[in-house]
């Protein structure tokens, strides 16, 4: 069984829940938020980075209003490749072709069944390599280059 660490801020929270409650093929770590109390996005996307650094989570998955904000604090880390996905054609290509370590919903962009679907998709897609993998360490070596 895949592990997977979740976050989400305060306008994610919901729909985390929901995903924690009805996927059940794989083991949820709940990084937070606990509540909809407002709170900050970074807050939650560095704890659900370093797990799958770590290799403490298998995958990640964060959530915030439209995804946006936690896109761009994931993908801060060295190592993360974090995809923020709409639909499920995005959430296979992001895993194929990009080696995507950690999702990213936008809970007030798409709806309930569609983000369900999505990370269904997602975790089924395995990394194709080859050619990907050739991009996916040009990728490393920026990251390198800055000292990330």
């Amino acid at each position: 069984m895949l592990t997977i660490t979740i976050g989400s801020d305060h306008a994610g929270f919901r729909l985390k829940n929901l995903i924690i409650s009805r996927f059940k093929s794989a083991n949820f770590n709940d990084a937070g938020a606990y509540s909809e109390e407002s709170c900050d996005y970074p807050d939650y996307a560095l704890p659900v980075g370093r797990a799958v650094i770590s290799g403490e989570a298998d995958f990640g998955v964060l959530i915030c209003g439209t995804g946006i904000g936690m896109s761009i604090a994931a993908n801060k880390m060295q190592g993360i490749r974090a995809a923020l996905c709409f639909n499920e054609f995005m959430a296979e290509k992001s895993r194929q072709h990009n080696d995507a370590n950690v999702l990213i919903l936008g809970a007030r962009v798409i709806d309930d069944d569609s983000a369900l679907n999505i990370l269904e998709k997602w975790l089924a897609a395995p990394f194709e390599g080859g050619r990907h993998q050739t991009r996916i360490d040009k990728i490393s070596a920026i990251e390198d280059s800055q000292g990330k």
